[in-house]
């Protein structure tokens, strides 16, 4: 009862010292953000800094100010700044002051969302592993050991922020920041300990005077003065609304695609899709809308959370390499600009909604002087329909909304995409097929004898590593005073890799999934008369990210049968990582520390280097693994990431087969490329290759363009048109065909306005195209064209 009367008191005294919601230049109310005394309309892209590399960040920022884009949001990520209690780390990728400082530097918003659980398929959901090992400790709760150290933390970040004057009510970019992150999923999990945690965390936040509003995404019982937000793809659908009448509607997460794990297909979320629901929450009076992700990037190293690819959200509006990918950024960007055509009648006309069918609405905004805007909706994901609204008739295309600024005049519809397509290719600069030039060391396998941990029984994977590796070795030994004999082999694992060895012999290999990490792995393996030695490797690929008591979630052996004998209790050895990774052999300086070898025949568990060039130009980089099966690649000593190319998708391909190798990490000769390869891939097949966009389609119709408008990425030209139809092609730019009408000089026209140009525009006409070749039919004008 004190603690909730004194939580009561600090929360009135912030009321009491900010009035309404006053945070010095940003407050608050019931329709928007109000900033410098102005109501926003905000629309945001998370780029979050360790996932990507910080000469790429200005590039990203700009691009996605271009796009339409007043806010850039990011995590913060705990154990990325304090991987060891009290030793803290913000330099390179982790130089946060550095990329908000960036973000200030264009005119453009911050979100920091500090968490600092963060999930965001981030290992360990950003926490810390050595909070796992404080005495007492249970995650997210009203429990003082986690308290103690989230307060710590987040008071230090919020600090920094001050000392460096970011925060909006100090003149800097912070605009508003986050607490916690979707914990309403796992509250009831705590019972009584869950709320007050929740009203805790508020009130720490608040505290810490920021001078700029908190919010508690998926959290509908956020205590005032925090602003409750929604998170998802549907949140003008799916979300109840804010908590409070002078709380603005806040959408923190509109997912631009999904993250992919390993043995599970891309999700692709098209821009019609993403435009739809984000102007139906403008109409429903939302009023910031941020983009996750507005560029995804990669998570290097072992940053991934379990099962999770190292491309990240390669499908959003700036792809993984931070190249354009359309036309999901330029539909965007004519969406920003129609609702911001209009947005002061937004935030302060009259709203009201009218019925104009069974599945069609109109919302409007009706200002004191007659002034007028409406966002008509067809919910029917079938047909068009055609709606009569104010005396005037309209056809909305299915599942589409039609943004009329003046309540007249379409200038916007959802559903109808003016912007280019763009495809992205890679393209093989170098072979790394020359046996002479690659090198192998053996991994050696540990045996009882050699071990110096011991304990009766199986430990736990997570909480014996503590995060230092991903591999783990279980070892013991037996005696059989049999003759050589085969004996069925059968251990159960947690997950998330086991690899078995006998006497030294590879006898097996298994792995879980994202969705079922246990497994069993069941194999004949050879016994000899006398002593034996097993050893067995377990693997995670990144730890868990979500769900309640996180410190409790357990990998790992946890039982062996051989034959009829029950080994789980036996004395068994253990061995933490990898002799190479603790001899760090992937860097340049330390690779002579073990022998290497020529290349021989591929087997389990190698280390793989070799040396190559960094390609001409500045197109991204990337090295194609798909030959290889499953591990970790470094280049000169920085870890690109994970990679499982043999881990197939229910279609028979790898989840990811192309792994980012930034610029930053290359020299122009003599790079040093390190693979530690667990199964039995082959380096042979790698090649570096270069990522660039190398076509463009445009597509125009009587109903929304006059031309087709096509731009090649700077410093290439058109080179090749592909097709060209004016007439009626069938399809669209995903796939086409010449239709049953179509002008002969199509192609010769589009190739003489456009070869050999950055840009051109092709005009839809009769007259362009030197008459008509289907008199009285409605023409569309369809050009593919190759860049180079």
């Amino acid at each position: 009862m004190v603690r909730m009367l004194c939580w009561f008191a600090a929360i009135m005294l912030l009321w009491t010292a900010i009035g309404t919601v006053r945070g010095g230049n940003v407050t608050y109310d019931g329709r928007s953000l109000i900033i410098d005394g102005q109501h926003k309309i905000l629309f945001s892209g998370s780029i979050h800094y360790p996932r990507s590399t910080p000469d790429m960040w200005s590039s990203l920022i700009s691009k996605a100010k271009a796009g339409g884009i007043d806010v850039i949001q990011t995590y913060v990520f705990w154990n990325l700044h304090e991987p060891q209690q009290g030793q803290f780390y913000f330099s390179g990728r982790a130089d946060i002051v550095r990329f908000v400082k960036e973000i200030q530097a264009q005119g453009l918003y911050a979100c920091l969302r500090i968490g600092p659980f963060i999930e965001s398929e981030w290992t360990y959901g950003g926490l810390p592993f050595w909070l796992h090992d404080i005495p007492g400790i249970v995650f997210r709760s009203d429990n003082e050991p986690f308290k103690y150290h989230m307060k710590r933390f987040v008071s230090r970040i919020v600090n920094m922020m001050k000392s460096e004057k970011l925060y909006a009510s100090q003149g800097g970019p912070i605009i508003l920041s986050q607490v916690e992150n979707e914990y309403k999923n796992v509250e009831a999990a705590f019972h009584e300990k869950g709320p007050s945690y929740v009203r805790w965390a508020a009130a720490m936040a608040v505290n810490l005077q920021t001078g700029v509003p908190w919010v508690m995404c998926k959290q509908d019982d956020a205590p005032d003065p925090v602003i409750n937000s929604c998170n998802g793809m549907r949140c003008g659908e799916t979300f109840a609304g804010p908590n409070s009448p002078n709380k603005p509607s806040i959408w923190t997460e509109d997912w631009t695609s999904f993250y992919q794990v390993y043995g599970e297909e891309t999700y692709m979320r098209s821009a019609q899709d993403i435009a739809f629901h984000v102007a139906l929450f403008i109409a429903k009076t939302g009023s910031y809308v941020n983009y996750y992700m507005y560029h995804g990037g990669t998570n290097f190293g072992r940053i991934a959370s379990a099962f999770t690819i190292t491309s990240y959200y390669d499908q959003a509006p700036l792809d993984e390499y931070g190249l354009v990918r359309q036309p999901k950024w330029g539909h965007l960007k004519e969406l920003h600009a129609a609702i911001k055509s209009c947005s002061k009648l937004l935030l302060t006309g009259a709203h009201k909604t009218f019925s104009l069918g069974p599945q069609q609405q109109a919302y409007v905004f009706q200002g004191n002087s007659g002034q007028c805007a409406a966002f008509l909706v067809n919910n029917d994901g079938k047909q068009e329909v055609e709606v009569l609204f104010q005396s005037n008739s309209y056809k909305l295309p299915q599942k589409s909304i039609s943004i009329l600024p003046d309540c007249k005049t379409m200038t916007f519809n959802t559903a109808i995409v003016n912007a280019q397509y763009t495809t992205r290719s890679m393209k093989p600069n170098q072979k790394l097929n020359s046996v002479g030039k690659w090198e192998e060391y053996k991994e050696p396998i540990p045996e009882f004898d050699k071990t110096s941990l011991r304990s009766n029984g199986l430990l736990e994977h997570m909480s014996t590593t503590k995060d230092s590796s991903d591999y783990l070795w279980y070892t013991f030994r037996f005696q059989q005073n049999l003759p050589n004999a085969e004996s069925v082999f059968n251990a159960q694992s947690h997950g998330h890799v086991l690899h078995a060895y006998v006497n030294g012999v590879h006898a097996g290999f298994g792995h879980g999934s994202h969705q079922n990490t246990s497994f069993s792995l069941q194999t004949t393996v050879h016994l000899k008369n006398g002593t034996n030695n097993v050893a067995l490797l377990s693997a995670t690929v990144g730890l868990p990210d979500s769900g309640a008591y996180l410190e409790r979630k357990v990998a790992g052996l946890r039982r062996l049968r051989i034959q009829n004998n029950d080994f789980t209790t036996y004395t068994w050895g253990y061995q933490v990582g990898l002799l190479g990774e603790r001899l760090q052999i992937y860097m340049k300086n330390r690779s002579n520390k073990v022998k290497w070898n020529k290349l021989g025949t591929h087997q389990p568990l190698m280390w793989y280097k070799t040396l190559f060039d960094a390609p001409a130009g500045n197109d991204p980089v990337a090295l194609n693994l798909g030959s290889m099966g499953k591990g970790e690649a470094w280049v000169n000593g920085q870890s690109i990431g994970r990679y499982w190319v043999s881990f197939h998708t229910s279609k028979g391909s790898p989840s990811q087969t192309w792994y980012n190798t930034p610029r930053a990490f290359l020299k122009p000769t003599g790079n040093l490329l390190v693979l530690l390869e667990e199964e039995s891939g082959y380096p042979l097949g790698i090649t570096v290759d270069t990522v660039s966009v190398t076509k463009v389609c445009g597509y125009a119709s009587e109903s929304h363009l006059s031309a087709v408008q096509l731009s090649c990425p700077p410093k290439r030209n058109i080179s090749t048109i592909i097709f060209a139809s004016f007439g009626t092609p069938s399809g669209n730019c995903e796939g086409y065909a010449t239709g049953n009408c179509h002008s002969s000089s199509s192609k010769v026209m589009v190739e003489k306005a456009c070869i050999g140009k950055g840009s051109c525009s092709i005009s839809r006409s009769n007259r362009f195209f030197g008459g008509d070749p289907c008199p009285g039919i409605p023409k569309v004008l369809l050009v593919d064209a190759t860049c180079t």
